[in-house]
C-alpha cells in the first residue's frame, strides 16, 4: 500500500484509477483497507475543492412542486394565500419561519435547501 496526500486533479484522478482496481476487495483484507482510506482522501479533497451547495430556496420548492405534481394553488397550506405564494415563487417575499416549517413538515423539503442563503 504506497498512500499519498490527494493535492490535485491528477492525484484523485489517479486515485480513483486505483480504487477502480479495489472496488471488489474483500472486507478484511489490507486492500479493502487501502480502498477504505483512498475513499476519505478522494471525500475530502472533492469538499474542499468542489463543494456542492445547498439548492437555492425557491428551486427546491419548484422541485417538489414538479416531483409531486403540485400548483401554486397546493401551497397555499404551507405558504398562504394565493397572493403571498406569488410573491414568494417570484422572489418578491422572503419566506418566514413558520413558511419554512410548514413547507418541511408537509413537503419534506429538508431545512437545509429551505435555509440556504438566509442571513
Amino acid at each position: 500500500m504506497n498512500i499519498k496526500p490527494i493535492r490535485n486533479d491528477e492525484d484523485l484522478r489517479q486515485a480513483f484509477y486505483r480504487l477502480e482496481s479495489l472496488f471488489q476487495a474483500p472486507e478484511g483484507t489490507p486492500e479493502a483497507d487501502e480502498r477504505e482510506i483512498l475513499v476519505t482522501l478522494v471525500e475530502a479533497y472533492e469538499n474542499k475543492h468542489y463543494p456542492i451547495s445547498p439548492p437555492d430556496p425557491i428551486e427546491a420548492i419548484k422541485f417538489r412542486m414538479e416531483q409531486q405534481g403540485l400548483t401554486a394553488k397546493d401551497l397555499e397550506v404551507f405558504i398562504g394565500s394565493s397572493g403571498r405564494v406569488s410573491e414568494v415563487l417570484n422572489r418578491k417575499r422572503p419566506l418566514s419561519l413558520r413558511m419554512i416549517k410548514r413547507l418541511h413538515d408537509g413537503l419534506r423539503i429538508p431545512y437545509e435547501s429551505l435555509l440556504a442563503n438566509v442571513t
